[in-house]
C-alpha cells in the first residue's frame, strides 16, 4: 500500500486524531515515574497500551527518548514496533534534516525497510532546502513510507524564517508546499509528502488549495488550539488534516482506562 493509501484506511477507522506520545520529566513526576530509563519505558509502554489499535496514528517525540541515551532508544524502538503490530500508523518525531550522505543515513535510519527507527513515516526540516531531501522523499516512496515536512510551525520564532519573503515573492512557507505540491501530484488517495502547520498559527497567509497531502496539525487542546482553529485554517474539508493532541491526553495518565476515555473524548470533538 502507498503511505496515502495507509492513511485512508485508518482515518475510515477511527477518525483523523494523531496522539503524540511525549515523556516529558513534567509528566514522567505527574504519573509518579522517576525521571530514568526505567521510568521512560513504563509511560511509554503504558501509552502505548492505551493507544495502540485505538487512533489512526501516534507520534512518538524521539527527543525525550534519546535524552536517555542508548537505553532510550531502545524504548522508543519497542514502542515503534508495538504500536505497528497494533495497526497503528506511527509517525516518529525527529524533525531531521541534512544534506546529501548524511540525508541519505537519515532516511536509511527512519524510513528504511528494516530499521527498527523506522515507523510508517518521519518529521523533517526542509530549512537547508527542499532539494536536501530527496534522499528522504525517494526512500519514503520507495518503501511504501511518507514524511511530515515542517512548513508553518507554532513557536513565535518560526515566522523569523518560514514568513519571510523570497527573491520570487513567495514566502519561504508557501515555497515548502509548492515544492510538496508538486512531489504529490497526480497521486490517489493523497501524497506520501505532508506538511507541518501549526493549529495555532493564527492566520497561514498561504494557499494550500492544490496540495493534495497530509496535513499534520500540532498545538491542538493543551496548547491552545481548537477545532474552530482547525475549521479557520483549513476549511470545512479536513480530510487529509491530523490535529496532534499530546499533552491534554497524555495529563489523564497513568491509568490506561481514563487514557482511552480522554482519547474518545478528543475524537468525538473532532
Amino acid at each position: 500500500m502507498t503511505f496515502g493509501e495507509k492513511l485512508a484506511k485508518a482515518v475510515a477507522a477511527h477518525g483523523p486524531l494523531c496522539v503524540g506520545i511525549d515523556p516529558h520529566p513534567s509528566l514522567l513526576d505527574a504519573w509518579g515515574l522517576s525521571r530514568t530509563a526505567e521510568g521512560l519505558e513504563r509511560f511509554a509502554l503504558t501509552a502505548v497500551e492505551a493507544f495502540g489499535g485505538k487512533v489512526s496514528m501516534v507520534k512518538p517525540q524521539a527527543a525525550f527518548f534519546e535524552a536517555h541515551g542508548s537505553r532510550g532508544v531502545a524504548v522508543l524502538e519497542r514502542v515503534i514496533a508495538e504500536l505497528r503490530d497494533s495497526g497503528t500508523l506511527v509517525l516518529v518525531d525527529a524533525k531531521r534534516g541534512d544534506i546529501g550522505s548524511t540525508m541519505a543515513a537519515y532516511a536509511e535510519a527512519y524510513l528504511g525497510d528494516g530499521s527498527p527507527l523506522a515507523g510508517d513515516a518521519v518529521t523533517l526540516s526542509p530549512f537547508l532546502g527542499f532539494g536536501s531531501l530527496q534522499p528522504a522523499l525517494d526512500t519514503a516512496r520507495a518503501t511504501g513510507r511518507g514524511v511530515f515536512v515542517l512548513a508553518l510551525t507554532s513557536n513565535p520564532e518560526g515566522a523569523q524564517v518560514q514568513r519571510t519573503v523570497a527573491p520570487d515573492g513567495r514566502t519561504v512557507a508557501q515555497t515548502i508546499i509548492d515544492f510538496a505540491t508538486a512531489r504529490n501530484s497526480g497521486i490517489s488517495p493523497c501524497g506520501d509528502v505532508g506538511l507541518v502547520v501549526g493549529a495555532t498559527i493564527g492566520e497561514t497567509d498561504v494557499d494550500l488549495a492544490g496540495f493534495n497531502g497530509p496535513i499534520l496539525a500540532p498545538g491542538f487542546g493543551a496548547q491552545g488550539g481548537s477545532v474552530a482553529d482547525l475549521k479557520r485554517l483549513f476549511g470545512p474539508d479536513m480530510r487529509n488534516v491530523f490535529p496532534t493532541s499530546s499533552r491534554d491526553v497524555l495529563k489523564h495518565g497513568p491509568d490506561v482506562s481514563s487514557l482511552v476515555s480522554a482519547v474518545r473524548r478528543v475524537q468525538e470533538s473532532l
